[in-house]
């Protein structure tokens, strides 16, 4: 008997525990689905960023090829300008290149998922890291050939017609292999943060199976107290006892006539 009268209440200790799961593991899918968002927006203003940049290095090119079909314009740098310095190659991990070529190779979702799960947060994390050093890095070491194109031009002697035609060739193709390099290295850039997107929806659909699950496990176990409080209630013939139980059944009739109905 007095067991009993002890597997109702362990019944609701069990339903509460179940209960606080499911929320928690609900609000961590909230906050990885937030988390995509955010990187989302980051990977976007990459591919922006990207696209404008190949945008500036067609412009340069077109540029370059209309002055030099107008007029005779020197092929070879006579302005003694630095040359654009190599992308510089940063580290990646093979398991995030493998996940990289997945993408690349539009592979289907069940198959890029199973990639990244081999792709630990943390080595992700490092890859992107080493990609955005790789970008600001270049764009330090481009300065001197930007200082070197202005001080060029200010040294040019109006009316040189000439000079000026070859300064411009000069820049145009320079630049052109500038915005080249940088559009390559935000395109890395934004597919790391697409892979960490991913990954974030991934956690996300997990936790909120996860949460689907717990809540599930704590309907059971609110069964189960209904069914434990009806058994004492008959083993007691208590009439508090047969109110809690029909309180209870009504609290799951609620239930369901609120998820069918509203």
């Amino acid at each position: 008997m007095h067991g009993l009268i002890v597997t109702p209440v362990v019944m609701t200790v069990v339903a509460t525990l179940l209960a606080g799961l499911a929320s928690s593991e609900m609000t961590r899918a909230q906050y990885d689905r937030a988390l995509g968002a955010q990187l989302q927006s980051k990977a976007g203003d990459q591919w922006n960023y990207f696209q404008a940049k190949k945008l500036r290095s067609s412009m340069q090119r077109n540029s370059l090829e209309l002055l030099q079909a107008i007029g005779e314009v020197n092929s070879k740098d006579t302005f003694n300008l630095p040359t654009v310095p190599a992308a510089p190659v940063f580290a990646v991990d093979p398991s995030v290149q493998l996940a990289l070529q997945a993408v690349e190779k539009q592979q289907t979702e069940e198959e890029i998922a199973g990639v990244l799960k081999t792709v630990a947060d943390g080595v992700l994390a490092s890859s992107l890291r080493s990609a955005r050093e790789a970008m600001l890095g270049f764009e330090k070491a481009t300065e001197p050939l930007n200082q070197a194109l202005e001080r060029t031009e200010k040294l040019l002697l109006p009316g040189d017609r000439t000079a000026a035609r070859d300064f411009a060739a000069s820049r145009m193709r320079l630049s052109g292999a500038r915005y080249d390099s940088e559009a390559r290295l935000n395109q890395s850039v934004a597919n790391l943060y697409e892979l960490q997107v991913r990954k974030a929806n991934l956690s996300a659909e997990r936790h909120r199976r996860r949460s689907s699950k717990f809540f599930l496990g704590m309907l059971s176990a609110q069964a189960a107290v209904i069914i434990a409080t009806f058994a004492v209630a008959a083993q007691k013939r208590s009439f508090l006892w047969t109110v809690a139980a029909i309180a209870g059944i009504a609290d799951i009739g609620f239930a369901i006539y609120v998820y069918l109905q509203v």
